[in-house]
């Protein structure tokens, strides 16, 4: 395993062949709350693993024992004047646009607390693990604000607008077991089995096509909320983009001969 160090509150972490890598929230002493430092981290992170080939599934994990991200650093923000505000929004969001635009699979492992930018953080993930541990919430509301990090779009998505709405406008937290049983996270396991979980997850999707998983992932993507023929033309271009590489035919040769592709990644 290799690790390389984004500013002081960011690792990331490549398992074994590169194929799997965390992108490790390391702020314990502030329950990793997201300072303008560590947004800058976080986006630097996401673009040098997604500009990596070998990479083929992200998961975004936290040090702290406690809380996978508490949101944003409000004692920083705090300080700020309004123009102080202005300056630092393209900061702060350019972090969760950073996982939002990770071109591979990407699997959040939450524990503790995951509140407000915290867990827009997780949302930005394509998938999310949680242990029983786990809080969520969207709880800007409380404070004065809104989700600012992708959350009012991106709830709805996952559990439908009236439920987002319910959820955004209580401001209310939810414990493992109902975020589950809402869908606001897709894997419950027992405490202190998040990494462990997300980890087992990102490789069994690892295994297969990095063409075909980046293939899938811009489709999902880009196709969702169009209407159905547009939809359908986003997969089109997709498939193009796969039918005739070095994946696919290695994956019809495997398949036939009974063996274990072995990917080109072209």
């Amino acid at each position: 395993m290799s690790e390389e160090r984004f500013g002081e509150f960011v690792l990331v972490r490549r398992h074994g062949d590169g194929h799997v890598a965390e992108l490790v929230l390391d702020r314990p002493k502030a329950m990793n709350a997201v300072s303008s430092e560590m947004a800058r981290s976080i986006a630097a992170g996401c673009a040098a693993l997604g500009a990596d080939q070998d990479v083929r599934a992200v998961v975004v994990t936290s040090t702290h024992e406690r809380a996978f991200c508490v949101g944003a650093d409000l004692k920083e923000r705090n300080s700020f004047s309004d123009a102080d505000m202005l300056r630092q929004r393209p900061v702060s969001r350019a972090a969760y646009t950073g996982v939002l635009d990770l071109p591979v699979p990407a699997v959040a492992a939450v524990h503790g607390y995951a509140l407000g930018g915290g867990f827009e953080l997780a949302l930005s993930c394509d998938l999310i693990v949680a242990d029983r541990t786990a809080v969520v919430g969207l709880p800007e509301v409380s404070v004065g604000v809104i989700p600012g990090g992708g959350g009012t779009q991106l709830l709805p998505r996952r559990v439908g607008a009236a439920r987002a709405a319910e959820l955004i406008f209580t401001a209310r937290r939810l414990e493992a077991a109902e975020a589950r049983e809402l869908g606001l996270v897709d894997e419950l396991v027992e405490a202190g089995q998040d990494r462990e979980a997300a980890l087992a997850l990102a490789s069994r999707i690892a295994a297969n096509s990095p063409v075909g998983l980046r293939a899938a992932k811009r489709a999902l993507r880009l196709g969702h909320g169009l209407d159905l023929r547009a939809a359908l033309e986003v997969e089109d271009a997709a498939w193009r983009a796969v039918a005739f590489s070095g994946d696919r035919a290695e994956g019809v040769a495997a398949f036939n001969e009974k063996r274990k592709p072995q990917w080109p990644g072209e």
